[in-house]
């Protein structure tokens, strides 16, 4: 694992903090920072506004999918959404 990956995530789960930063590491975001998608809002694939061609993270269940642009995913990396009773996260 690089070097800067291992510093990130010791910053990231707390094993490490900011004041531990080697000389000349810079954190650019504080932890907690990228606020995630909480309660989605949903609309039909025609009423989405993304090109027919873009990118997305699907997701399955029970027999209910779901697409998450990778564009948007990239601003935020987290959604909190839920289908039936099962609450899940789409990571990126």
């Amino acid at each position: 694992m690089p070097r800067s990956l291992l510093l990130a995530f010791l910053l990231a789960t707390g094993w490490l903090s900011a004041q531990d930063l080697p000389e000349g590491f810079k954190q650019l975001l504080p932890r907690g920072r990228i606020a995630s998608i909480d309660n989605p809002v949903l609309v039909s694939a025609d009423e989405a506004e993304i090109s027919a061609d873009a990118w997305v993270l699907g997701v399955v269940i029970d027999g209910q999918a779901r697409a998450y642009s990778l564009n948007l995913l990239n601003r935020h990396e987290i959604v909190n959404d839920r289908i039936g009773e099962k609450n899940f996260a789409a990571v990126w």
